[in-house]
């Protein structure tokens, strides 16, 4: 953990595995004999896709984007697109997998963007959502855990590209 910042837990370890799995089971079901292409939104999403399509009893296979909207610690508000699918996604029924929904307005720009190259159907899901931050009507079909508009790391989310690698989340402190 690092020494330079007032990290406090916010949600455990255990607690990030037992959802992970039960919306694994969930996203299972849902899809049941059909294949899903997973596309992570990188690079917050990594850790999370990892532990979820492990979790997952169908078949799949990955792909992933990378958008951008933050810069240290506040959404610039401006979504910078800087790497796009690499599969063919036409007909194909769609998961797009993220680590955290704040605006909702990256998870509305990536969402119109793949509706462009026609998908059979688009689901989304995010191990945090922050319900009093959006700025959009938005349905996420599942979601991780609901957090205040506080700003969090830790497992997979980042605070200047530190604090990725942190088994929990965690609410940032002031910095030491």
């Amino acid at each position: 953990m690092s020494d330079s910042h007032n990290l406090i837990e916010l949600i455990s370890e255990s607690d990030i595995s037992a959802r992970i799995k039960e919306i694994g089971l969930d996203i299972s079901s849902f899809y049941k004999n059909e294949s899903v292409i997973v596309i992570i939104v990188l690079n917050g999403a990594v850790i999370f896709a990892s532990d979820l399509i492990r979790a997952l009893s169908i078949d799949c296979k990955l792909d992933s984007v990378k958008v951008s909207s933050y810069s240290g610690i506040s959404s610039s508000g401006k979504i910078e697109f800087e790497k796009d699918l690499a599969l063919d996604i036409n007909g194909k029924n769609i998961l797009i997998v993220e680590d955290i929904i704040d605006t909702g307005n990256t998870i509305s720009f990536l969402k119109e963007h793949i509706k462009m190259k026609n998908p059979k159907s688009i689901k989304i899901t995010s191990l945090l959502m922050k319900p009093q931050s959006l700025n959009l009507p938005f349905d996420i079909d599942w979601v991780g855990f609901e957090i205040s508009p506080e700003f969090v790391v830790g497992y997979g989310l980042d605070y200047n590209q530190e604090l990725r690698n942190l088994n929990a989340i965690y609410k940032l402190g002031d910095v030491i």
